[in-house]
């Protein structure tokens, strides 16, 4: 298979994809989920701009955050806070759980079966579980 039926396929898969979620294929969107979906991955958005301008496009990077959120939103990708300053975006949307090596900055992950919450604590009134994600943060020691 060459490279351009590669990026033909991945193209339209993304379209697909995007379609599937009900999100509007402009060229900005696309560029994004071309980097986010050619593989499971985890990535920042500064990890995706700069993909995106090593292929020789250009894109702001308020438009790769707007991107970003509208992808979680529409759950196309799972947002992943590692810490109050740090976000990953998962391009693996099916329940699961991580490892955050803090040394390295890299996200691996653990599937969901192999973490056993007993329960969890009373929610507050009026609300319900959208879903729990456990980041175990690791270090070298």
């Amino acid at each position: 298979m060459t490279d351009t039926t590669k990026k033909g396929s991945l193209r339209q898969r993304v379209l697909r994809r995007l379609g599937a979620h009900n999100v509007i294929p402009t060229p900005q969107r696309v560029m994004v989920g071309q980097i986010l979906f050619a593989r499971p991955q985890h990535l920042s958005a500064d990890q995706i701009l700069k993909a995106i301008q090593a292929t020789g496009s250009e894109v702001s990077k308020a438009t790769v955050y707007n991107t970003l959120n509208l992808f979680v939103e529409r759950g196309l990708v799972l947002q992943v806070n590692v810490d109050p300053t740090r976000a990953y975006y998962d391009s693996t949307t099916e329940p699961h759980h991580h490892f955050y090596n803090v040394d390295t900055r890299e996200l691996k992950d653990i599937p969901e079966s192999e973490i056993e919450l007993k329960e969890l604590p009373e929610l507050p009134s009026g609300t319900r579980v959208d879903g729990v994600q456990v980041v175990v943060r690791v270090r070298r020691r």
